[in-house]
């Protein structure tokens, strides 16, 4: 695989990075730029813009509503998002349920949900996990029971990110208890303003809320929202779970990260000197970069096979590890490189506008909250104990 750019792609690069300076509203920039997260009308807002270029869903095919890109176009796209401090969705509706209908919806599940997916008329958010069902996601006892045309659920779903901007959900439900944990699971397409379903917050150790427990109370959803057939969402579950997988990658964002963690060893103090001349303090970022580089080639390896046809398989458990772990260095670096003044909690410094001002250098609030927050990568899509458990067991037959 060739990765250097060709004159057509540099060009190709030019016009994302342009295009993005053009059209992003500032304010958004600018919160971006401080290191906030964006709200939903922020990204909505976003979105819409993109969704008027046609530059939503690059990677959905273009009979329903992707670019043509290839795969080097849709990373140049990535990276250049990032670099220009766009907002990113989440990726529950394009990047993660999209592909799953467009593999096994019907026709009429695609006619009526990726449209409005591209749109963003509908937010999905995911309803995988459970309290007693984590990395153990066959587990799951969220139960769906045929009743006429509909299907009946009770359960609950935990650590459900963004339910409370969600419109819609997709959820693994169980539909029998007979034979394999695995045999008996179901996806089904729930709207989150059905009667019966409530959310909780949840709020993550760095005070935000990002995360929700949702509840379902004899939950009435039709049964044309079944995907594919009964009893086979193990299946759907895999090829969209690889999907995520994937995206947990982030290389584009940890290309980001980095390259303020440069910019913050430069300005930051060690011994009378900027932290950045620090021998021990340059092996070790020198290190990142190398794990980010190797990482990077991984990354559109995968995309690349994916783009002709080859849906990843449990190889792509490699990226979310090394994905999620590339992040937490990155920021545990941050952390170190602002030293005391990660120290003071600054909640007024996750809000946009605040006129508090902040205790040491502008870049220094967030970096504790930030770090904080990572922490649940390595736990989500699959911990990552369990995902060496899938290499050992399907890619070295241990």
């Amino acid at each position: 695989m060739d990765l250097n750019l060709s004159p057509e792609n540099e060009a190709f690069r030019q016009e994302v990075g342009d295009f993005v300076r053009a059209n992003l509203p500032g304010d958004i920039r600018d919160k971006m730029k401080q290191g906030l997260l964006p709200d939903k009308e922020d990204v909505v807002r976003w979105i819409t813009i993109l969704n008027a270029k046609g530059w939503v869903a690059p990677a959905w095919p273009v009979e329903h509503g992707g670019t043509g890109w290839d795969t080097q176009q849709i990373y140049i796209f990535q990276e250049e998002l990032v670099a220009n401090h766009a907002p990113m969705e989440s990726g529950f509706g394009t990047g993660l349920v999209a592909p799953v209908l467009i593999a096994f919806g019907s026709e009429e599940q695609k006619a009526r949900y990726l449209p409005r997916i591209l749109s963003f008329e509908d937010w999905w958010c995911q309803g995988y996990s459970e309290p007693n069902a984590g990395s153990d996601l066959a587990a799951l006892s969220c139960r769906a029971i045929r009743d006429g045309d509909d299907y009946v659920v009770n359960g609950t779903k935990m650590w459900t990110t963004e339910a409370h901007w969600a419109d819609m959900i997709f959820c693994l439900v169980r539909t029998s208890t007979e034979g394999k944990k695995q045999a008996g699971i179901s996806f089904l397409l729930m709207d989150m303003t059905t009667p019966g379903i409530a959310i909780k917050p949840v709020i993550t150790i760095e005070g935000a809320h990002e995360v929700n427990q949702v509840f379902f109370d004899d939950v009435r959803v039709p049964a044309a929202n079944l995907v594919g057939k009964e009893n086979e969402g193990w299946t759907y579950a895999k090829v969209l779970l690889s999907h995520e997988r994937m995206m947990v990658a982030g290389v584009p964002r940890a290309k980001h990260l980095m390259a303020r963690l440069k910019k913050i060893a430069a300005a930051e103090q060690s011994g009378g000197r900027p932290l950045i001349e620090n021998s021990r303090f340059r092996e070790r970022l020198a290190d990142l970069e190398i794990d980010l580089m190797t990482l990077d080639y991984s990354t559109q390896r995968f995309v690349a096979a994916a783009n002709a046809g080859d849906e990843p398989g449990t190889e792509v458990s490699f990226l979310k590890i090394r994905g999620s772990e590339m992040g937490q260095n990155i920021l545990e670096m941050t952390m170190e490189a602002v030293a005391y003044y990660a120290m003071p909690y600054t909640p007024e410094a996750d809000i946009w506008g605040s006129n508090e001002p902040p205790i040491g250098p502008d870049y220094a609030a967030l970096a504790a909250p930030q770090y904080f927050n990572e922490r649940k990568i390595s736990i989500f899509s699959g911990s990552n104990e369990i995902q060496r458990n899938i290499m050992s067991k399907f890619m070295l037959g241990l």
